[in-house]
């Protein structure tokens, strides 16, 4: 789950992480307002969506009058903005927030992630801060600094100072940098986040060390143990098939193509899109029904995979243990009788019950077709698509 840069700070501050001062607006009046209690010159009005490079797509403003700071808000709220996160549909900003400026010295990054690969946990330092980290990576892959803690001993002092020598921080800076390190660590490990970024973190012209930017993501599987985090969830920078099918437990993703796909476990899921792309097309979705799923699950994904206005054809593939083929099949004729079915429905079905299974999707009467295998559900979907 994604929270916004005004939320991330308010959990940063819960646990002292210095950041600058700074109040959510929601209008343009709430930012003028915003502005006026700050009581400092310049402001910075910036707009709160769940993506990156806002600055450069124009939704990050440095005011330096009262006037400018009501005329960036003005421009900035309800613009739909466009960055590389967005993708080229942009999103409507409908938040801001606006907050005091700082003398800047030195611009830095600082993020603490899992690392599967190690079971550790890494806090990635970097030189070159306000840069795309990705960047960073694939140019200069020696200006980032890696700090591997282990989870089960926790971070300790050493951790701290090898990333603020790595930086080649001032003196002065070191020790509120190691502090600050500390609680992120903590905020990482208390809330179960799965990313915490500050992007720049700033060294102030008088050696502060402030958290600028903000980002934090947890992980969806551990919120029911963070009641309270999850009021900080904005449906409105979700995509709405996606909060749709939260609503009945299916796991889904929206994509980019037009193969709509509907399988029950996640790692055959992963293996069907990527033998989708084999055939030469493009799967729309990613969509787990789970081993469990009743005939309402599979009906409701089916809906949505149909709801999605770009999808030409659909790929079933299910393997039925805990599923049976035959709840299976039965939920697909139920959905697509109720929904309508505009596109070709490809099946690929194997395990307990599935002669019956196919049997109700032969007798049907709609357009489904039976694959004898994975490859030839994929080649046939992909054709009919094409």
């Amino acid at each position: 789950m994604k929270i916004h840069e005004y939320q991330a700070k308010e959990l940063f501050a819960r646990y002292g992480v210095p950041v600058p001062r700074g109040e959510p607006a929601f209008s343009l009046a709430e930012a003028k307002a915003a502005a006026v209690r700050l009581d400092t010159l310049p402001v910075v009005v910036k707009a709160q969506i769940h993506a990156g490079g806002r600055g450069k797509g124009g939704g990050v403003k440095l005011a330096r009058s009262l006037e400018e700071a009501e005329k960036f808000a003005g421009e900035i709220l309800g613009m739909t903005l466009v960055t590389h996160q967005t993708g080229p549909e942009g999103r409507l900003v409908k938040k801001l927030l606006v907050e005091e400026g700082l003398p800047i010295a030195r611009e830095l990054y600082l993020s603490i992630v899992p690392d599967r690969a190690t079971a550790r946990v890494v806090i990635m330092a970097s030189v070159e801060g306000g840069m795309d980290i990705e960047e960073v990576a694939a140019k200069t892959p020696e200006k980032i600094i890696k700090v591997s803690v282990d989870p089960l001993l926790g971070i300790q002092p050493y951790h701290g100072r090898q990333a603020a020598y790595g930086l080649d921080l001032p003196p002065a800076a070191i020790r509120p940098f190691t502090a600050m390190v500390n609680k992120l660590y903590k905020l990482f490990t208390d809330l179960d986040a799965s990313l915490v970024e500050i992007n720049p973190l700033v060294i102030t012209t008088d050696d502060r060390v402030i958290a600028l930017d903000a980002k934090v993501n947890f992980d969806d599987s551990a919120l029911y143990r963070h009641k309270d985090l999850l009021e900080l969830r904005d449906l409105d920078e979700e995509d709405p098939l996606e909060v749709e099918a939260s609503q009945f437990n299916l796991n889904y993703i929206k994509m980019d193509g037009n193969v709509g796909n509907m399988v029950n476990g996640a790692g055959l899921a992963m293996a069907t899109m990527d033998i989708i792309k084999q055939a030469g097309a493009e799967p729309a979705n990613f969509l787990d029904v789970g081993g469990g799923a009743s005939a309402e699950m599979v009906e409701n994904g089916f809906r949505i995979i149909l709801s999605d206005k770009n999808v030409k054809g659909i790929l079933i593939n299910i393997f039925g243990g805990i599923l049976r083929c035959d709840v299976l099949a039965s939920g697909v004729v139920e959905a697509a009788k109720k929904v309508g079915l505009s596109v070709p429905v490809v099946v690929r079905m194997e395990g307990t019950n599935v002669d019956q299974g196919r049997k109700i999707l032969a007798e049907s009467g709609l357009n489904l077709t039976s694959a004898k295998d994975l490859a030839d559900a994929a080649e046939k979907v992909a054709k009919m698509v094409a």
